[in-house]
């Protein structure tokens, strides 16, 4: 939740207390044609650097940002909410993620050669060249994790990098930045960028611009694909969009392990994760006794002020989410849902606050919106059904398709691998998990958005030499 006054600068209200905590001007138009120019030129220069010599510079920013990070969790949890006990693991995921970019930089980045006993006299081989200016638009909910995925390995395939912050996390771009310039990446090599809507749309058409990387919502990458194909020219883009992840409770699940994982994967961050788990399906046989095991779970939950340690859910991040989460439940109750939570457990929770009161909705169908759209809030519906035929039926019956977990007793019973394997070749989505959920592997593509290499950030440029001219 950011607020434009002056019309000219953004201001980031905490959803803590509703204060403003940070203020950024924004660029004028020619001030940012400037600022990407800039970033063209040390482009090239960058590009020039040996590659080795890139990577030892990313080993150091990850010793720099090692030291940083211990401030970030403060920060994030005044930006936008989340509790402060939570805030390390995003900085331990952060720097994951920067050690595997590295790990395989320089396989990722070599030359391939082509074996030449067809062709003598000839020497042939691909190579990986950078694509440009690559414009990062991160979201507020993982400011660093996900940004991370796009920034680093564009910096280290020798790209210029533009990060344009979410107006609800602005201070995270800046201090990222700052990591990088002091490990020696050259300042307009990478800069963070404070923009309204109509200047990044600006940055996005520009044509010293080559790539943009965008995570956030639906409404939002729409926007941006719009943007970049109206733009001169032709530019990539990666879109890492909204999801509605479903889980499947087997009749063989260990359902106190089952219970306690999907319950921090629907309210971990207050339920504000693209891969969060927001819709359960429960086969018959254990449905009662798992319900019963996760309401037990959310009542011992700690809503409240994000700042103190104790708290295990904070604020959503603003007032418009708040009310569109609360409105959501409301309507799946007046459809028949049945909410199983005490809402009285959760006294923070009042209208005109951002404190959303952790909900367990049972009763539920594909009719309700709770079921079939985004919520990003801690709320998550559990519906019976009784084979796994009509569990991945219902897990299929969404336009969104980020991840999806399964949950059964695999290890001791041999069959039940299989049935998974069975049942993960039918869903329809970029990642299936078994017995774990709203998990970011840095080895494994996320699909639907940056993957874990450097594929998206270069290009492949040919080389064919004739060596032999008689």
């Amino acid at each position: 939740m950011a607020q434009n006054a002056p019309t000219n600068a953004q201001t980031t209200i905490s959803p803590v207390d509703l204060q403003p905590v940070v203020q950024r001007i924004y660029p004028t138009t020619d001030a940012l044609d400037a600022t990407i120019a800039r970033a063209a030129a040390a482009q090239k220069a960058w590009a020039a650097v040996p590659l080795a010599e890139r990577i030892a510079i990313g080993q150091k920013f990850i010793e720099e940002f090692t030291v940083m990070g211990e401030r970030v969790p403060a920060e994030i949890t005044k930006q936008m909410g989340r509790p402060i006990s939570q805030g390390p693991g995003e900085v331990r995921g952060f720097l994951e993620r920067a050690r595997y970019m590295l790990s395989i930089a320089e396989s990722s980045l070599s030359d391939i050669p082509l074996e030449d006993t067809d062709k003598p006299g000839f020497r042939r081989f691909i190579k990986r060249v950078p694509v440009g200016v690559v414009l990062v638009i991160a979201p507020w909910n993982f400011p660093y994790l996900t940004a991370i995925n796009s920034v680093f390995p564009a910096i280290i395939a020798g790209n210029a990098v533009l990060l344009k912050p979410s107006p609800q996390t602005p201070l995270s771009a800046e201090r990222f930045s700052l990591g990088l310039h002091r490990a020696g990446v050259p300042k307009d090599v990478v800069i963070p960028l404070h923009l309204s809507p109509e200047l990044t749309t600006q940055a996005i058409q520009h044509p010293l611009v080559n790539f943009v990387s965008f995570t956030g919502s639906v409404v939002g990458g729409r926007t941006v694909e719009q943007a970049a194909v109206s733009a001169p020219g032709f530019k990539g883009v990666a879109l890492e969009l909204g999801g509605k992840d479903p889980a499947y409770v087997r009749a063989d699940a260990d359902l106190d392990y089952t219970a306690a994982e999907l319950v921090d994967g629907a309210m971990f961050n207050s339920g504000q994760s693209c891969c969060a788990v927001e819709r359960i399906y429960v086969h018959e046989s254990v449905f009662d006794d798992f319900v019963s095991k996760c309401v037990e779970i959310v009542k011992k939950y700690k809503l409240g002020d994000p700042t103190r340690p104790e708290v295990t859910l904070g604020p959503v991040v603003s007032l418009a989410s708040a009310e569109r989460i609360r409105k959501q439940v409301a309507d799946a109750v007046a459809a028949g849902a049945k909410a199983l939570v005490p809402p009285e457990l959760f006294r923070m929770a009042k209208p005109n606050t951002c404190y959303v009161a952790p909900q367990i909705l049972v009763d539920v169908d594909h009719t309700m919106e709770i079921m079939m759209e985004e919520t990003f809030g801690p709320v998550v519906g559990i519906q019976k059904v009784a084979s796994d035929e009509e569990a991945v039926k219902l897990m299929n019956d969404s336009p969104y398709g980020l991840t999806a977990s399964i949950w059964t007793n695999a290890a001791e019973h041999p069959e039940s691998e299989e049935a998974f394997l069975k049942l993960e070749d039918q869903l329809e989505c970029g990642t299936v998990f078994l017995n774990r959920c709203d998990y970011l592997d840095p080895a494994l593509a996320w699909t639907g958005g940056m993957g874990p290499g450097y594929d998206q950030l270069t290009r492949a440029k040919n080389v064919h030499m004739k060596i032999k001219t008689t």
